[in-house]
């Protein structure tokens, strides 16, 4: 009896171990930690997508988690000002600029640089979606290194109940409902807070490191 409670054992935790070795691994935060950094310039996102509102969007949204999460941001406003006086209005242009001239005219520790992949709504057979996906790198404008990447979406189909009444003729006639809906009102507006949340929020997984105004911060000991 002792025997088979033994093996029993064994196999359960030969399981648990198997389970835990195929987790994916949490972001490696070194590089993020040896840069500490205080403030963040969040640079105009580049927009791969035909929705020319995507990006107004998604920088209505970003500053909040970043914020939340203890950083300084530098205003938005007065970010695309800086660049249009410099002539600079396309995203691709400006992240391309040297890190360099960035930490000289904003002096921010890190630059943000977000790329919209997904964003606005689809119909497809009998269902319409708003899906808003962005990625992010954050880089250290000292000395030019990566210090933390991560991408993350959204979709209003996580919080939309399950439509399936009234036949294969009903479900399509929600679907439409739903895509003029979302179309009508920028649902996307709204998704796009659930992403930038995901992505950036220091309670998100893999998310941004906890700030210097965030109260669980513990700056890095001093070398000796």
């Amino acid at each position: 009896m002792k025997t088979f409670k033994l093996s029993i054992i064994v196999i359960f935790s030969s399981f648990i171990f198997g389970c835990a070795t195929t987790q994916a691994p949490s972001y490696n935060y070194t590089e993020f930690r040896q840069s500490d950094p205080l403030s963040i310039l969040v640079l105009p996102p580049i927009n791969n997508t035909t929705e020319v509102v995507a990006p107004y969007s998604i920088m209505a949204q970003v500053i909040a988690p970043i914020s939340e999460s203890g950083f300084y941001t530098l205003p938005v406003a007065l970010v695309e000002q800086t660049f249009r006086n410099n002539g600079l209005t396309v995203a691709n242009d400006i992240h391309a600029l040297p890190k360099e001239k960035l930490r000289e005219i904003f002096g921010a520790d890190a630059a943000l640089y977000l790329d919209i992949r997904e964003y606005g709504t689809s119909y497809v057979i009998i269902s319409s979606d708003t899906v808003v996906s962005v990625s992010a790198t954050l880089v250290d404008l000292q000395t030019g290194a990566v210090i933390w990447q991560k991408a993350a979406s959204a979709s209003s189909a996580e919080t939309r109940s399950n439509q399936n009444s009234g036949g294969l003729i009903g479900m399509l006639v929600i679907a439409a409902i739903n895509q003029i809906a979302e179309t009508v009102t920028d649902a996307g507006f709204n998704i796009a807070a659930i992403t930038s949340n995901r992505l950036l929020s220091k309670n998100s997984v893999d998310g941004l490191l906890a700030g210097p105004r965030a109260r669980e911060y513990v700056a890095p000991l001093a070398e000796k």
